[in-house]
């Protein structure tokens, strides 16, 4: 049976939506691309499912190291370019953390678009984890905004390649936990740069974003009497937090009008921009979400103008990667994994000590070191 034919005189029956080879592309078709380009994505694959309402992007940035590995998270972004820009965004930055963790696997990263309060279940769950298993190991996933060790069990499914399993399934759990203790190793390593001291005992930390890290982070923070601030857009997870814990909280909306000593931005990413940066009164910002420079020239460069200590996101919010990278060897061990992670704190030093001999900002400078690990090791698989 024929499924289609071409007819001889094809020229005269091009369809008015194909594009000739020499015609200069749209801008919007280039513009596709141009994230993609600008930060050297190996690879870009967006997943669709009509019958469970999936609308998925997997972006696998860099496998130098090792597979691509970085959590999944769901967002009911505004648009498909926003969570484009996401996934592209958060992709590059687990290559950079996972390089600077020393840890041999490359970066990649997946985002599900929509409210994961009324969409999230498990068919949409196990058909997302086919998708990941077509990718044959390319791309390892876990946990990360909006999702969970259950949700991990339905990916798992239906694929061998995920990571952050709960303890019954032989996996390492939760990650959540040893990121926030990075961040607390990371934290405490920019106030001792910045007060001549570790201890964060009286000093006024803001923690914006409840979810499982800002939450482990703020027990860390309270259990060393810390004067911890909150704040968060959903009212449910600010309950939780003033139920267990004796915290001031600040509406979302009023966060760079207050006063403290140490911002953590534990949510979403972007929240270092020109207008919170101009309004920013504090002398460290340490936090465990992702891509907090809007742009990380411009803003990276601002936060230094302003006398603020800024200690890199991919940096100090490793050790959940960490956890999920020895259940991926097979060889997880719990006390390894919080040891590796209390390395934070030297590496974090480290970075500071480099922009006192550079000039650099400290996101450059932590940059810097990743780069220089994944083009060593890139040289090092090179054939004699």
């Amino acid at each position: 049976m024929r499924l289609f034919s071409v007819p001889n005189n094809i020229n005269n029956h091009k369809p008015k939506n194909m594009i000739e080879v020499n015609e200069p592309l749209k801008k919007e078709e280039v513009s596709l691309f141009s994230g993609i380009e600008e930060m050297n994505h190996e690879q870009v694959v967006f997943c669709h499912d009509k019958a469970t309402g999936l609308k998925a992007i997997i972006a696998i940035h860099n496998t130098v190291l090792g597979p691509a590995m970085g959590g999944t998270r769901m967002w009911h972004y505004a648009s498909d370019r926003e969570a484009l820009t996401d996934v592209l965004r958060l992709s590059r930055g687990m290559t950079l953390k996972n390089a600077i963790a020393g840890l041999n696997i490359g970066g990649g990263k997946a985002v599900l678009i929509g409210d994961a309060r009324k969409l999230k279940n498990e068919a949409l769950m196990r058909r997302f984890g086919k998708f990941v298993n077509s990718l044959g190991g390319k791309y390892w996933t876990a946990e990360d905004v909006n999702m969970s060790t259950k949700d991990m069990e339905y990916v798992r499914m239906e694929t061998p390649y995920v990571t952050g399993l709960p303890d019954f399934m032989g996996g390492s759990g939760d990650p959540s936990p040893v990121t926030a203790y990075g961040v607390y190793m990371g934290m405490k390593a920019a106030a001792k740069k910045a007060y001549g001291s570790e201890k964060l005992e009286g000093k006024k930390i803001l923690v914006q974003g409840t979810g499982n890290v800002g939450t482990y982070l703020i027990e860390n923070l309270v259990k060393e009497k810390a004067q911890v601030m909150i704040s968060d857009i959903f009212e449910d997870k600010i309950k939780k937090v003033t139920d267990r814990f004796p915290v001031e909280v600040v509406s979302a909306d009023q966060v760079f009008d207050a006063n403290f000593d140490i911002y953590a931005p534990c949510a979403l990413g972007g929240t270092l921009n020109d207008n919170s940066i101009e309004k920013l009164n504090c002398d460290i910002v340490a936090g465990g979400a992702n891509n907090q420079l809007l742009d990380e020239n411009i803003h990276g460069k601002a936060l230094v103008n302003k006398g603020i200590l800024y200690a890199p996101d991919f940096l100090i919010n490793g050790g959940g990667i960490t956890n999920v990278y020895y259940e991926y060897e097979g060889n997880y061990n719990r006390d390894r994994v919080m040891n590796q992670t209390e390395r934070i704190y030297d590496t974090t030093l480290e970075v500071f000590e480099l922009c006192a001999k550079s000039g650099a900002t400290p996101q450059a400078a932590a940059i810097q070191i990743a780069e220089n690990r994944i083009a060593a090791i890139g040289n090092n698989k090179l054939p004699l």
